[in-house]
């Protein structure tokens, strides 16, 4: 991997102010003293039936990245491949009315995009944003001390599972959909408050997405798993088998980095490395700014504001990320 990123970063400007050194939610170029452009691409296979809401949730998953660095998203353009054969214009069409719903309610504009043929439907966003140079959110600022704060529940990947074996129950779909279409629109807002660090919690999981920010930090981070926020059954779903090839990955990835209690059960342990479509924000917050996060929080309308955890001094003998239950 290191051999295959080495071109990039050779082709590093002195005004590229977040790489991919710690493994950051986007790019941040800076274009002068006040303004730096959040550069990001992401695009996911339909991970629900219905053309038009699987935009909706491709286009949030696509502008989470812009907001988990502080920035305010300004323009976005389509990345749209499809299958030659299979897939009338009018679902293609309806996943780009779903889209562009979702970048209004963003305030973002749509001014195009690109399309290829594929085996099959892929879709989302390349979305370029802007931040002040000096209020960027990186993944990679927590310090000793900071408690850690979750803005959206875990399971969408378990539920997602569950659903194409129709074995949802009623209303679980729809908090699903709700999970997955909801803004991280909060982001804009967190600099302002103290916050040293940001990230959303998308494919990798809490755990993946835990660990990078524990890394680039140089801290360990302590979670409570009785206090991690789940869509409904989304525990016993995993501990059903409800899981996919990305959780098991997942857990393969981050093995080395963990310690997990051992009261903890296979379902949470599941949930813990589900992988997430359009999940929440994970904020590294000093303990005398959290009541002013949690209050912006609630006024924001967040799915959740979970405190799940704190950051301590990392030991050289000791686990990147420390599960507790």
């Amino acid at each position: 991997m290191a051999e295959i990123l080495a071109p990039i970063r050779a082709a590093a400007a002195p005004d590229l102010l977040v790489g991919f050194e710690t493994s950051d939610d986007a790019a941040v170029y800076r274009l002068d003293s006040e303004r730096a452009m959040v550069c990001t691409a992401d695009f996911i296979t339909p991970v629900v039936d219905d053309p038009r809401t699987f935009g909706r949730v491709a286009a949030a998953n696509s502008l989470s990245d812009v907001y988990a660095m502080g920035g305010v998203p300004l323009v976005a353009l389509n990345l749209l491949g499809y299958p030659p054969a299979g897939v009338p214009n009018a679902v293609l069409g309806e996943i780009l009315v779903g889209a562009g719903e979702i970048c209004v309610e963003a305030g973002c504009a749509v001014g195009g995009g690109h399309s290829v043929r594929d085996d099959e439907v892929k879709f989302g966003l390349s979305v370029t944003g802007l931040v002040h140079p000096d209020r960027i959110l990186r993944n990679s600022g927590a310090r000793a001390g900071d408690l850690l704060v979750l803005t959206k529940p875990l399971g969408t990947g378990a539920l997602v599972a569950a659903m194409k074996k129709d074995a949802l129950l009623p209303g679980e779909l729809e908090a699903l959909i709700g999970c997955m279409t909801a803004l991280n629109s909060c982001g804009t807002g967190l600099h302002a408050l103290g916050v040293n660090a940001c990230t959303d919690v998308t494919g990798f999981g809490l755990t993946g997405h835990a660990l990078e920010m524990a890394l680039g930090s140089g801290v360990t981070l302590t979670i409570s798993a009785a206090a991690v926020p789940q869509l409904p059954r989304a525990e016993a779903l995993c501990a059903a088998g409800f899981t996919c090839g990305g959780t098991r990955a997942n857990a393969s990835h981050t093995a080395g980095g963990i310690r997990f209690d051992l009261l903890l059960g296979e379902g949470m342990l599941g949930l813990l490395n589900d992988p997430q479509t359009s999940g929440g924000l994970l904020i590294s917050v000093p303990p005398d700014r959290l009541d002013g996060l949690l209050a912006f929080l609630g006024r924001s309308g967040t799915l959740a504001a979970a405190v799940i955890g704190e950051a301590g001094a990392h030991r050289a003998d000791g686990p990147w990320l420390d599960f507790r239950p």
